[in-house]
């Protein structure tokens, strides 16, 4: 799949926000400043081009929706961004993770209390 340019990511944003819906909707969703209107539609029509959108024509408005969802996105940012700059390391990216976040000795435990949490719940 493809990467999210950020006005992109921006509207994408807005969209899973909004669980989709008419241009409207969405442009309600986008924090200020906001773009001009006609930015962000250009920017829905690129998003239905690059597959990120779907859409149902009700005449002349369009409702879209989001082909996948944040955390679905989230996920494969994250694996591009492992892949690339930590040898495909789970090791290597949370320890820098840790590092750059000064994340406490503390926060590591309720970390790994909750991780788990969610492994013994599977």
């Amino acid at each position: 799949m493809k990467e999210l340019t950020k006005a992109e990511e921006q509207v994408m944003k807005a969209v899973w926000n909004a669980k989709g819906g008419f241009v409207k909707d969405i442009y309600e969703e986008i924090p200020a400043p906001k773009p001009a209107y006609n930015t962000v539609l250009t920017v829905i029509r690129i998003l239905v081009q690059k597959e990120f959108l779907t859409y149902k024509a009700y005449g002349k408005s369009f409702e879209y929706h989001p082909v996948l969802s944040k955390e679905a996105y989230s996920n494969q940012q994250l694996k591009s961004l492992k892949k690339g700059y930590f040898d495909n390391s789970t090791k290597k990216l949370l320890s820098f993770f840790v590092r750059e976040n000064n994340i406490s000795l503390e926060e590591l435990d309720e970390l790994m209390n909750e991780l788990k949490k969610q492994k013994d719940e599977k």
